[in-house]
């Protein structure tokens, strides 16, 4: 059980809502409390993001800052305190696109492609991961790459075939020329996962394995919520195509998502359409929401699998 509470001694307010990865509902006032108050049931998760929208008396309308709740038995990783492999960044100019590559000081011709890379790294800490799994021995040297989504994400991420060609006929060939690289493992979060997975069916000589957290794999049965989405139905026809397809080029792929996602839905069905097609998949549910701390929290074992697996 959950409890939520704010505090509203003199009751000026008209209203206050929960909103968080997981959970969204009204908090009901007690007057015994001088408080807000909400209790429902846990969630499958171990820690939640959330914030408070607060309603005043004339409708007016504030949120509170973002806000963490730890329960008992989370952890954070064990690799954000680890001692990171040397290294270091630069810029590679490509055709409609600046990328930030990190490269060990080893030598490697060993390529890991991030989606959404810069908010990737920030938030979800897949650079701090990617110089401590290396640090630590876990992983074999590789190098980082972040693609920027730009201001067209929502198209260029939603299954769109020219970014697809773009990405696997222009992008990837010239950062492999420029890193002395074959085939890329390529990795995304939500919907950069989705279009990622796209990119691999479409051009599946340009990689060597897949890592997809929550993609957005949308299906018209499963996914009513997001029909208001104006890329939704190029979406659901490329999800169609791969659940009817018969055979596919079997790679290594590691697909995760959080238990208490709306995601969790199409991300099973994708995983068992793409094991059905002869690709060596993994799938993984963790106890978080569609999230960039959960994304982060399954980085290692499931990452640090997927790069084993491609790379021995």
């Amino acid at each position: 059980m959950l409890r939520f509470r704010y505090a509203d001694p003199h009751h000026r307010l008209a209203g206050v809502r929960l909103w968080s990865s997981a959970v969204k509902a009204d908090l009901a006032f007690r007057a015994d409390l001088g408080a807000w108050e909400l209790r429902c049931a846990r969630p499958p998760v171990r820690r939640l993001d959330y914030h408070f929208e607060l309603t005043g008396p004339a409708g007016d309308r504030d949120v509170t800052g973002p806000a963490e709740l730890r329960c008992p038995g989370y952890r954070e990783p064990d690799w954000l305190t680890a001692a990171p492999a040397a290294g270091a960044w630069r810029r590679v100019r490509l055709p409609g696109m600046t990328v930030r590559v990190w490269s060990p000081a080893a030598g490697t011709d060993r390529v890991l492609v991030a989606h959404d890379g810069p908010e990737y790294a920030h938030r979800g800490r897949l650079a701090d991961y990617t110089a401590t799994a290396i640090g630590s021995g876990r992983v074999r040297p590789y190098h980082l790459v972040l693609l920027e989504p730009g201001s067209a994400r929502d198209r260029n991420y939603s299954a769109d075939p020219g970014y697809a060609r773009f990405l696997a006929l222009e992008a990837l060939p010239r950062i492999r020329a420029r890193l002395g690289a074959g085939p890329v493992i390529g990795t995304g979060v939500s919907l950069g996962a989705l279009a990622m997975a796209h990119a691999q069916w479409r051009f599946p000589e340009s990689f060597a394995g897949l890592f997809l957290q929550s993609g957005s794999y949308f299906r018209a049965r499963l996914d009513r919520q997001e029909s208001g989405f104006r890329f939704f139905r190029r979406i659901v026809r490329f999800t169609g195509l791969v659940r009817r397809s018969k055979n596919g080029p079997g790679i290594p792929v590691t697909l995760t998502c959080g238990a208490a996602e709306e995601n969790l839905a199409n991300n099973r069905d994708m995983a068992d359409a793409l094991r059905g097609q002869g690709y060596a998949v993994a799938f993984a549910e963790y106890p978080d929401a569609h999230t960039w701390t959960g994304w982060r929290d399954a980085l290692h074992p499931h990452l640090t699998g997927l790069l084993r697996r491609v790379w021995t």
